[in-house]
Parts: structure tokens; sequence; C-alpha cells
């Protein structure tokens, strides 16, 4: 099944849903890193968070999310657009954890929990939308939800899941927003509660084959589908961006590259694609200035 997601309302618009499966843009995003399980769970959590949020905006909009929760994964970054494209990175990919207490895959020990969780938007105004919450738990869909009560002041129920595989592929990714709206009734809101608390896990659901509308299914009455986006991986750099950061360090460090080293290589932090530049492209920049 390819990775999409999808937009809902339900109990007459009062009702705001979403949910996604993104099995292979978290597995891509960790084999381009080489995460450990950890931090591909957090990772992908984050990303999956990101890219229902990227339903939420138009056109030509862009958000980012960024985890800085002082743990030793350092911080998370995910860039997403309402296309449904997203790229990810941490800090250190290759930090791992024992599993938690409840034997699970130690998220929050890997995030932290002395932080924050920032939203930017970009809107096509002249500056960008900045939000901002401390981190409450360091497992992303807590912080999730926090952060649409506080900075949205939109009641949300956020559920997020990685499950990884023995060989470190990911098996099964995806999650919901369902966000509650002025005129439920307190009946309603009882009765989604009630199961919601009846609900498997995201990526149990996901790993049997249960597409997002019927993950929806279970939690709202008579759901109704307004859009359907595919996801997918997808980075925004290229030899000539690359060319441009170099450039922009300026002619006496690309003259000290050349003298010291005679050649050059940079890694794209989002994708980790390596980008070689040689003594007769270094020298080729200096002539372009």
């Amino acid at each position: 099944m390819s990775d999409y997601l999808i937009r809902a309302t339900a109990l007459d618009g009062r009702v705001r849903a979403f949910a996604a499966t993104t099995t292979a843009v978290v597995n891509e995003i960790s084999r381009r890193h080489q995460m450990t399980p950890t931090v591909a769970a957090a990772v992908g959590r984050t990303a999956t968070a990101a890219l229902m949020m990227g339903a939420m905006l138009k056109g030509e909009e862009k958000l980012t999310v960024q985890v800085k929760g002082g743990g030793p994964i350092g911080q998370i970054v995910v860039d997403v657009n309402a296309a449904g494209t997203v790229r990810a990175y941490a800090d250190e990919p290759q930090v791992d954890l024992p599993l938690n207490g409840v034997g699970k895959l130690d998220v929050a020990g890997a995030v932290g929990t002395d932080g924050f969780l920032y939203i930017i938007k970009d809107l096509g105004l002249k500056e960008p939308y900045r939000g901002s919450v401390p981190i409450v738990s360091g497992e992303i869909a807590e912080d999730f939800t926090y952060y649409f009560a506080k900075s949205e002041q939109t009641p949300s129920a956020v559920a997020l899941g990685v499950l990884v595989d023995v060989d470190y592929s990911i098996k099964a990714a995806g999650g919901f927003i369902i966000q509650l709206l002025p005129g439920l009734t307190d009946d309603e809101i009882a009765e989604m509660e009630e199961r919601l608390s009846k609900l498997p896990s995201v990526t149990s659901m996901i790993a049997q084959g249960d597409s997002p509308e019927m993950i929806l299914e279970q939690i709202l009455p008579g759901v109704k589908l307004l859009e359907r986006v595919d996801a997918e991986f997808r980075c925004k750099c290229s030899r000539e961006r690359v060319e441009q950061t170099v450039i922009s360090l300026g002619r006496e460090e690309i003259e000290a590259i050349l003298a010291e080293e005679g050649q050059a290589e940079v890694h794209c932090h989002f994708c980790n694609e390596a980008y070689m530049f040689e003594e007769s492209d270094l020298q080729a920049l200096l002539d372009k200035m």
C-alpha cells in the first residue's frame, strides 16, 4: 500500500480529522541516514505529524517542525508542504538507548524533555508564523497534542506510531489527528473518547492492512472524506543549490580548502546526499566569483 494521507470531517463539520500511512516515507528517511530504531521512531513520528499538518496548508505554503528536547538525539527537523512531500533529519541518527520500562523504544529518552517543539509556517507573508510549546513528554504525539491545545486553541487527539522490524526496516508507520471544533455535545465527545480508548495501536492497525479511511471510521461515526494526498520523501537539494552554499563561504575560505584539502565534499542535512567538488570544480567557483 503506497503512503498517503487524508483530510476528513464528521458530525456535521464539528470534527476535523486527518490520518496517514507513512511506512515507505519513514523507511526512506531512516535508510538514508542509517538511523537506529529509536531515532527512526522519533523522526518518523515527527514526520508523520508534520505531513498531516501539511494537509492543513494551501497552495505553496510550507511548514517546518523542530523538536529540541535536549536529549542525545539533538534536534529533529522536518520540512513539509501542502502537496504531501517531506524531508527530515536528526542531528545524531546513531543514538541508541536500551528499551524503556515497559519494553518499548525509549523515544522520550532520546528526544529529551528539557526544550521546545517549534512550528514555523511559511504562509507567503512577509514573516513566517512561529509557534512553540514546551515539550511535555518527548514521545512526540503528546507534544503535538499540547501544541494544538496551547498554540492553536484546538482540543485534539494525536496518535503516532513507527514499528521497526528486526532488520531495522520500517514495518509500519502512520498516525491520526482528531480535532474538536465548537458545537460538540458532551455525549458526542464522550463517545469519541470511548472509541479512542478501545482503539488498537496505530502501528498494529497499519501492519494488518488498515487504510487511513478505515482507521478514522473506527473513531468517528459518518466520517466524510474531503481530500486524499499522496505522501512521499523528496529533498529540494541539487548540485546548483550546493554550489551556491559553497560560494557563500567566500573566496578566502574556498582558497583555504583548495590549499589544505584540494577538494570538498558537502552533505545535505535532509537527504544525506553527498556532493563532491574536485579541485577544478572549486577553481571554477572562484572564477565565477
